[in-house]
């Protein structure tokens, strides 16, 4: 129950810890070690040298370390999928699913280290050139420091740990303050492995003191942090000259065109919009819908919203649990009120019951409506009604995020125009926009970062290429 913090490999026992409450009961679910800008400093000291060590260690052990980590985790899904619910409030069918996602980031990240390699250069292909033996390798790049938020408090460490320690440095976690336990749960399992590069991994916790001490620090090499605009935006400015990953936010779109499955559409959208209530940075929350389909296709989203059970994370048949905290509740209210002020109409009418926020779906929204044009990160949809494919395309992009669209269409002229012209890091064809495997590069543009994950997108980021001539 309690999150303490790791120096290296060495567990410390702090003086103030504080309690993190579950976002469902309001019960105490863990405690966690109270961490200042002098701990994220030591943390950083003892991984830069530990990254001299884990610079020398076989690609070998260091994939066998991930594997170890991925068994143990396997032996212990139940106890870890309980942990995010009850830090989280994720129902615990989907922790179960994150557990298993986690163990597939890690593997992958090791299979796909033994095949990533350098190549051999052709120096005389110029005629300013001349014959060597040249090539190029990739190499640790040093220090990684691992920012990640509370939505997948597992998976999203998993794909900052696996791809940074695997490649052959040494890292900084920190995680999330909502889900501590979580965290320091998962990192043990890598640091009492018996592949374990010694010092190579440490977790300080905190929010912005902790987060500038590790981000502004000459020691890192790379910073890898997925979470809001703001505080990318923060971090972008002040991390000096290093590797810069960022993850940020969404407003993920999907345009119905009348030629798509209707009731295939209805059911994943209902699904993109509400998963993990909606707090997913590639959370479905504009539709845009063909004008000739529009009122049917409402019709049928608002059926499969209302088969979606809501209710207590801990039931296996719940679908949709509570928002992370009171203050997100109040939030995600505000949105459908300034809506509805504006002109809006939901489908049915705005539910929540302490912090449980029941499906919003909002009909008659207009472009320059907030509902629309931020992100909102709750389980609220908005559909607009379009009079053709490049009305939607053009609303679509008609937004400072660019993560991941859609489009559900049968027409493959569409299909190829969609895959152009959307501005997006991602485009999914007849599937929500909050599709993702884990084995895909994964990140956006525009304001929804820089910097792709992804193990082997990822372990690229978390590299250098040092170029060789042998003359």
């Amino acid at each position: 129950m309690i999150a303490n913090l790791y120096f290296g490999s060495l567990e410390v026992i702090k003086e103030e810890y504080q309690e993190r409450v579950s976002p469902y009961s309001g019960e105490v679910v863990s405690k966690v070690a109270l961490c200042n800008e002098d701990d994220a400093k030591k943390a950083l000291k003892i991984a830069k040298e530990a990254s001299k060590e884990a610079k020398k260690t076989t690609i070998s052990q260091r994939c066998s370390w991930l594997l170890d980590v991925a068994q143990k985790l396997r032996e212990s899904k139940e106890e870890m999928a309980k942990t995010v619910t009850d830090e989280v409030g994720k129902p615990i069918t989907f922790a179960r699913v994150e557990v298993d996602r986690c163990i597939e980031t890690i593997t992958l990240a090791a299979e796909t280290m033994r095949t990533m390699h350098g190549e051999t250069i052709n120096t005389d292909a110029m005629s300013s050139g001349k014959k060597t033996i040249s090539y190029f390798v990739r190499e640790p790049a040093g220090v990684v420091v691992a920012i990640t938020p509370f939505n997948f408090p597992l998976n999203l460490i998993a794909h900052k740990l696996a791809p940074a320690l695997v490649a052959g440095n040494a890292v900084v976690l920190k995680p999330t303050p909502e889900a501590p336990l979580t965290a320091y749960k998962f990192a043990k399992l890598f640091i009492e492995s018996k592949y374990a590069i010694k010092d190579a991994l440490s977790v300080v916790y905190g929010d912005a003191e902790v987060g500038s001490a590790l981000v502004t620090s000459d020691i890192p090499r790379v910073v890898s942090f997925t979470g809001s605009v703001t505080v990318g935006s923060i971090i972008a400015k002040s991390a000096g000259i290093k590797k810069v990953a960022l993850e940020l936010g969404g407003n993920a779109a999907t345009y119905i065109e009348e030629s798509a499955d209707l009731d295939l559409a209805a059911a994943r959208c209902a699904i993109g919009a509400f998963i993990n209530s909606g707090q997913v940075c590639i959370s479905l929350q504009r539709i845009y819908v063909n004008a000739k389909i529009y009122d049917e296709f409402a019709s049928k989203m608002a059926q499969e919203s209302k088969k979606l059970i809501v209710g207590s994370p801990y039931d296996d048949e719940t679908f949709m649990g509570p928002l992370i905290n009171d203050e997100a509740c109040q939030r995600a209210m505000r949105w459908v009120e300034s809506a509805i002020n504006e002109g809006a109409v939901p489908m049915f009418a705005p539910k929540v019951e302490g912090r449980v926020f029941y499906p919003c779906v909002m009909t008659d929204v207009r472009d320059d409506m907030a509902i629309v044009c931020e992100e909102v990160f709750a389980p609220i949809v908005s559909l607009i009604k379009v009079d053709s494919f490049d009305e939607a395309i053009s609303k679509i992009n008609n937004s400072p995020y660019g993560l991941q669209f859609s489009i559900f269409t049968n027409d493959l002229n569409l299909t190829k125009r969609a895959i152009s012209e959307l501005d997006a890091g991602g485009v999914v064809v007849n599937d929500m926009p909050t599709l993702r495997f884990d084995i895909q590069p994964y990140g956006g543009v525009k304001l929804s970062g820089i910097g792709r994950e992804g193990p082997r997108f990822a372990i690229e980021e978390m590299s250098e290429i040092k170029s060789v001539v042998i003359c």
